[in-house]
């Protein structure tokens, strides 16, 4: 078994039962150390402290593990970029109101707000020449989904 999935093997009920979700782990070997990069994510955000629990979890997991062998390695707990690819029905949730760019199968783009989801689409309000509407993509439709960063928008609450 990869190293990868060994680790991921150790950690995800940890994780899991602390309230987290195991997004990827990746590791680098410069020399004669690793980096093990380990990507958490939670319902919503997670703040500096939540990290640093979960990074607890993890190193405390990895200290004791007989497969990481004699190698040093440094590990890195974090989350996700803002940058980083939707492609869960929680990651949309977790995102909901927020401007998102589609990009689907067949090349079409559609940007738009998440308003909803399901476990198999999201909904968007799509604004195209002053016209405002609802359209529904199948997850599995979709080639890549990144949230758009807003530097000035307008709560409309």
């Amino acid at each position: 078994m990869a190293l990868k999935d060994q680790i991921a093997e150790l950690v995800t009920p940890a994780l899991s039962q602390a309230g987290y979700f195991l997004e990827d782990i990746n590791i680098v070997t410069p020399g004669q150390h690793r980096i093990v990069t380990v990507i958490v994510d939670g319902e919503s955000a997670l703040n500096l402290d939540q990290v640093t629990v979960a990074s607890k979890l993890v190193s405390e997991l990895l200290d004791e593990a007989t497969f990481m062998g004699e190698t040093p390695f440094t590990l890195e707990v974090t989350s996700p970029g803002i940058d980083r690819p939707l492609t869960l029905p929680r990651h949309f949730a977790k995102n909901a109101t927020r401007l998102l760019k589609v990009v689907k199968t067949d090349s079409e783009v559609v940007t738009g707000r998440i308003v909803s989801n399901t476990d198999l689409d999201v909904t968007l309000t799509v604004t195209e020449k002053k016209t405002v509407s609802e359209v529904v993509v199948a997850i599995s439709d979709i080639k890549r989904a990144t949230v758009e960063i807003e530097f000035n928008r307008k709560d409309e609450n």
